[in-house]
């Protein structure tokens, strides 16, 4: 009994061992990606579904405004400039949107530094963790969030590049492509574990 509880005890260690080197690389990777990135956060004003479809339309329309300000070529630190330079502009957008569908919600932008869960889009993934990111919130923010990446632009329906081509002009490592789009690795399990891995370190700190 004792030898299966000390096999037990001793597959256990190996497993939260490996758990935590594996977090432990992933956060790494993560920093690495999130400063390669903007992304990009829309809060709708409530759960409703004409909310939800005016939320759809401020992204596309903020997405569309928001890549004529960037430089061409720009570099991450270039872009984030062009962005903090034109939030109102971007704000306007997105109100202008909102007004013409007949609502009088305001709309704010701003650039800051948050969480993101781990998120799957078409092709691609990133892990969860702190990213900078432009946030455009509608009204009282109380509904549901849309994510994606402002820069480089990947974003569906408005993406310019892919993430084969972002690799290539510079904005992501062979490697951070990697990450971020094999599947048949289980990068989505990979970051799901580290997401868990780390609300449990929480628990304990």
């Amino acid at each position: 009994m004792d030898r299966k509880l000390k096999r037990w005890e001793l597959a256990l260690m190996f497993g939260l061992l490996a758990a935590v080197v594996t977090g432990s690389w992933l956060g790494k990777e993560q920093r690495e990606l999130a400063d390669s990135v903007i992304r990009f956060h829309v809060i709708a004003n409530s759960d409703s579904q004409a909310d939800q479809a005016l939320k759809l339309q401020v992204r596309d329309e903020v997405l569309a405004q928001a890549e004529t300000f960037y430089p061409e070529h720009a570099t991450l630190a270039e872009a984030r400039s062009a962005l903090e330079a034109h939030l109102d502009d971007l704000a306007q957008a997105g109100q202008a949107v909102v007004n013409e569908a007949g609502y009088s919600y305001p709309v704010t932008a701003q650039l800051t530094n948050c969480w993101f869960p781990t998120k799957e889009y078409e092709g691609f993934a990133l892990p969860a963790g702190n990213y900078n990111a432009l946030r455009i919130v509608i009204g009282e923010g109380k509904g549901q969030n849309w994510w994606c990446v402002a820069f480089p632009p990947l974003c569906l329906g408005a993406a310019s590049e892919t993430v084969e081509e972002a690799t290539q002009a510079g904005y992501f490592t062979p490697g951070q492509a990697a990450l971020v789009t094999e599947q048949d690795e289980g990068y989505v399990l990979k970051f799901k574990s580290m997401e868990l891995l780390g609300q449990l370190q929480g628990l304990f700190s």
